[in-house]
């Protein structure tokens, strides 16, 4: 079987890119041979011994990409060592209650492929990049009253920490 990581990712506005990036640079660091890949590029399964997969979430869910694209390979998912992860700014809250309902939000990919591995962060808040007008309007009230702050929230520590923990989940056969 080939020994080669897949991190594939979908994004919205980008922050999700750099964590991605992050995962598979930690991850060839610790030895293994790791392609990175936007999740629309991927076509095929077959070269991969693990895939790593994360997406932005929007409205409370991965993207729809996302989604779509495990179910497209649930099979091939199921059969190789596979870890999860998200990036939102639920995470960059000041008010940390609402931290905990941010793993429900991995549900419906548990559903179709159990994760050996999930990693959540919080992302990057550019109100600029954010694609609808409703939504910039949100974000813009929401920092405004203090909800969100502006700017670049990502914990690069606790990505590559989770990344260098899950090298060895993904090298172990799937059972």
């Amino acid at each position: 079987m080939p020994s080669k990581i897949l991190v594939a990712y979908a994004t919205c506005t980008g922050s999700t890119v750099g964590v991605a990036e992050a995962i598979a640079k930690t991850l060839a660091e610790s030895g293994a041979a790791v392609d990175i890949r936007p999740i629309q590029d991927v076509t095929d399964l077959t070269p991969y011994h693990a895939v790593v997969l994360g997406s932005a979430i929007q409205d409370k869910k991965w993207l729809p990409e996302a989604m779509q694209f495990v179910r497209k390979n649930q099979a091939a998912l199921s059969q190789k060592p596979f870890a999860a992860f998200l990036v939102c700014m639920t995470l960059a809250m000041k008010n940390q209650n609402y931290h905990g309902v941010v793993t429900e939000w991995l549900q419906p990919v548990r559903q179709l492929v159990k994760p050996v591995s999930e990693g959540f962060f919080a992302g990057v808040l550019d109100i600029a990049k954010v694609p609808s007008l409703r939504q910039r309007l949100m974000f813009r009230i929401s920092v405004w009253t203090g909800v969100w702050a502006e700017g670049d929230h990502r914990d690069w520590e606790a990505i590559r920490a989770w990344a260098s923990d899950l090298n060895n989940k993904l090298q172990a056969p799937k059972p």
